[in-house]
């Protein structure tokens, strides 16, 4: 249980991390679109290597592909819907991506963390970590930026980092007798979250502050997350 809240400290802490960065430091605008992109190829792994193909093992394929789909509309429609009422530069695209994928996400890192090894739990959470760090930057600067007060965005960001740590716990307590297929499906539900935000958030938005430089920084946020995951 000790090695389970270090971790879950951790992975949430870059949430805090990342915001207090966003709102109170200065940075270049093609660095934090580089950083934002190594983020994103880091994401890619964690969606595929960590979420879906461990998930498609488990459940019918079929249920697998619909998950992914569904989590990828329920995603989309609700960024749609944030950046509706906030504003297209409120950050909150970003803070609708954490918290959907990271739900989820968290239950399975809760549950993931049942009886892992050091190197497991190490792939894991570094390639949560290496994403929500600089996603919570950018969509932590974004929002104040627009106009909201700093403290508040901080507190915003500082609950959802809450909400997900509930998460984490809640998957490793409350879920380990959970039938194998229902982790399955919230897995692919998250990675089909992942993929939408990436496609729809992260990547337009390392593009345009870092232009091409963003392809190279994705390859090296790739090979950090593949390293991780050959520790495992």
């Amino acid at each position: 249980m000790l090695l389970t809240i270090v971790v879950i400290l951790v992975v949430s802490g870059a949430l805090l991390l990342g915001a207090a960065w966003g709102i109170y430091g200065r940075l270049p605008k093609p660095l934090e679109g580089f950083i934002v992109a190594l983020a994103g190829g880091a994401l890619i792994v964690s969606a595929v290597l960590e979420l879906i193909e461990p998930a498609m093992k488990k459940a019918p394929l079929w249920q697998a592909f619909a998950l992914v789909l569904l989590g990828a509309a329920v995603f989309t429609g609700l960024a749609y819907l944030v950046k509706k009422k906030w504003g297209s530069a409120s950050g909150g695209g970003l803070l609708a991506a954490i918290t959907l994928d990271g739900i989820p996400e968290n239950l399975a890192l809760g549950v993931a963390l049942i009886g892992a090894g050091p190197l497991q739990v190490a792939a894991l959470s570094g390639s949560i970590f290496l994403s929500n760090l600089p996603e919570a930057a950018g969509g932590a600067k974004e929002m104040a930026e627009s106009g909201k007060s700093k403290g508040k965005v901080f507190a915003l960001w500082a609950a959802t980092a809450v909400l997900l740590s509930i998460a984490a716990l809640a998957g490793n307590v409350l879920m380990d007798d959970a039938p194998q297929q229902l982790l399955a499906l919230i897995q692919c539900f998250a990675g089909g979250a992942v993929v939408a935000s990436l496609a729809t958030e992260v990547f337009p938005k390392a593009f345009k502050e870092d232009a091409y430089w963003a392809g190279i920084a994705t390859a090296i946020g790739l090979i950090l997350a593949l390293y991780l995951d050959q520790l495992a």
